[in-house]
């Protein structure tokens, strides 16, 4: 199940990559954020198992996803492939989001999209360390 939701949320990040590629290239094509009201009335409509609430949460919190990728600017890992971790995050984030926790959206997902980011750098760091038998000894 949770691979399945994965892949549908990674379809959606497809979907909206011309959002994405627009604010690499520096043009706002990003949509507005929810104001609280709406943002209210998609987790509702989510809690019911709306996915198309689902997809506009997404689909809306997209700048947050950069903005916190830029705090990550300065790795060696490429911009794009951040965002793309990030939006995976988002969805983490978004599928597992409690309001009744008493935590804003923003606040809920921006830490699941740090946590991916963080993920992927502690799982590449282990892969750098790995030695195959089949490579040359220097």
């Amino acid at each position: 199940m949770f691979s399945s939701l994965c892949i549908s949320g990674f379809l959606q990040f497809l979907q909206t990559a011309v959002f994405t590629v627009g604010y690499i290239s520096g043009a706002q094509l990003f949509p507005e954020p929810l104001s609280s009201e709406e943002e209210t009335m998609y987790l509702e409509k989510l809690s019911t198992g709306d996915e198309d609430a689902r997809n506009i949460l997404i689909e809306r919190n997209l700048r947050l996803v950069a903005h916190v990728c830029k705090k990550y600017s300065n790795s060696n890992v490429d911009q794009d492939d951040l965002i793309s971790i990030g939006t995976i995050g988002l969805i983490k984030g978004i599928n597992s989001f409690k309001p009744e926790k008493g935590a804003r959206l923003s606040t809920y997902v921006s830490r699941c999209i740090d946590n991916e980011i963080l993920m992927h750098f502690r799982a590449t760091k282990k892969l750098s360390a790995e030695v195959y038998l089949n490579e040359p000894i220097r």
